[in-house]
């Protein structure tokens, strides 16, 4: 292939082809936003709504289920809601980061009416099949500034991760500028790093 061909595009295409070959599912952004052909966002939050909801109520009711409904629902909301805490993006992240790994606190009544504590898992460690595995390119996301990502990775409704392509045949495309362009996401867009697990350039 002639370089002066390749384009970001070709780039995007070829690591969509690569993630669907490790087994990823893979969806436009356009198609599942709120007024998409296949909506998976809410309607109510237009393009600020970052958690794909659907999806990750059927991760955790597969996922935990002798969990009662309404603590499932707890656990949800408190994961939808991370980037509205008041700590920083930093101390944000790194509450979600312990969720992710060892559960989401809850509480509920059990069958006794004793108030009792437990931990909804948000991801299966001891069979990763059991969870939902989804990439999204184009994925258009309106807070402080309008920004659409390369390539996110959904983990179960969750953005755990973030590719930043550059056109490898294009002597002005870096991997500081890749670098640089995360860097400003994070102020144009920083609900999507309250998340984040992994950015990739």
């Amino acid at each position: 292939m002639n370089n002066t061909n390749y384009t970001e595009d070709n780039l995007e295409n070829a690591t969509l082809e690569w993630l669907k070959e490790l087994g990823y599912s893979i969806a436009f952004g356009p198609d599942i936003a709120f007024d998409g052909v296949s909506p998976e966002r809410s309607e109510k939050e237009n393009y600020k709504d970052i958690v794909l909801e659907g999806r990750l109520r059927n991760a955790i009711a597969q996922i935990n289920p002798d969990i009662p409904e309404e603590a499932r629902q707890d656990a949800l909301d408190k994961v939808r809601t991370m980037p509205w805490l008041k700590p920083s993006l930093i101390e944000v992240n790194q509450i979600f980061h312990k969720m992710l790994f060892e559960g989401v606190d809850v509480a509920y009544k059990d069958k006794d009416g004793m108030l009792r504590g437990d931990k909804v898992k948000l991801f299966d460690f001891v069979d990763p099949k059991n969870n939902d595995f989804l990439v999204v390119n184009q994925f258009t996301i309106i807070e402080n500034r309008n920004r659409r990502p390369d390539i996110l990775i959904f983990v179960n409704g969750i953005p755990l991760a973030i590719f930043e392509l550059k056109n490898p045949a294009d002597s002005n495309a870096t991997a500081t500028g890749a670098f640089n362009q995360l860097q400003t996401y994070k102020t144009d867009i920083p609900s999507l790093f309250a998340y984040n697990e992994l950015c990739i350039t």
